[in-house]
């Protein structure tokens, strides 16, 4: 069991400038000590013997080849653009003059 006591749930509630109530003071205290207690579980498991890991099973990159596949028509393309030109997507100039 850890050593939460209402009076370290109240200087934890001081230092976080979080005004507490008196009914709030207990509950914390039962549930900062149920987490201290699972860190602590934790803690017991994790041994030097074991190697960190990110993931549950070993990771790889998987890569498939780079066939081309079908192409789109210049129509198709262009078919929802807000506008086109010349078989050319048309944008807003956003260089000024002195480009």
């Amino acid at each position: 069991m850890s050593e939460i006591t209402p009076d370290l749930v109240r200087h934890l509630g001081v230092l976080a400038r979080i005004q507490l109530s008196d009914e709030e003071v207990p509950r914390l205290a039962g549930q900062l000590g149920a987490i201290v207690d699972n860190i602590a579980k934790v803690s017991e498991v994790a041994t030097p013997d074991v190697p960190a890991t990110s993931h549950p099973i070993p990771m790889e990159n998987v890569f498939r080849a780079d066939v081309p596949g079908d192409m789109l028509t210049t129509e198709q393309v262009l078919q929802n653009a807000p506008d086109a030109a010349d078989n050319r997507f048309r944008v807003t100039a956003i260089l000024g003059e002195e480009q």
